[in-house]
């Protein structure tokens, strides 16, 4: 599932940040919620991590680094927290690939595609 982000429109995966003392990957879980309305199991082993710039509103450009947690999805909700704001899209990993900008996030796609049974 890919979606549009809130800013630029670009194809991503949901992200975001931990709040308090959550565990990247149930901040990854959460956010696949609010953001693309996605529930269900996530792995507690990383798929990978990449860097991208995030543009803050003053044009600054700030490093963020990334960490991908995959989950399997048991429900997609009809209305989520950020509906409005965004677009979601099943898409297989080779469309993926060509709708993401940031080449480090294509790997971690085509590399957790090529064995996605490896991350329990």
């Amino acid at each position: 599932m890919l979606i549009t982000s809130r800013d630029t429109g670009r194809w991503v995966l949901p992200k975001g940040w931990p709040e308090a003392r959550e565990p990247l990957c149930e901040a990854a879980a959460r956010e696949a919620g609010e953001e693309a309305g996605l529930r269900g199991t996530v792995s507690h082993l990383e798929a990978g991590r990449y860097f991208y710039a995030k543009v803050l509103a003053s044009g600054e450009e700030v490093p963020c680094e990334v960490l991908v947690f995959p989950l399997h999805v048991d429900k997609v909700a009809d209305r989520w927290k950020e509906k409005n704001f965004r677009t979601r899209k099943w898409v297989s990993s080779s469309e993926a690939v060509r709708m993401i900008n940031e080449p480090d996030l294509c790997q971690i796609i085509a590399y957790f595609c090529a064995d996605p049974h490896s991350f329990p």
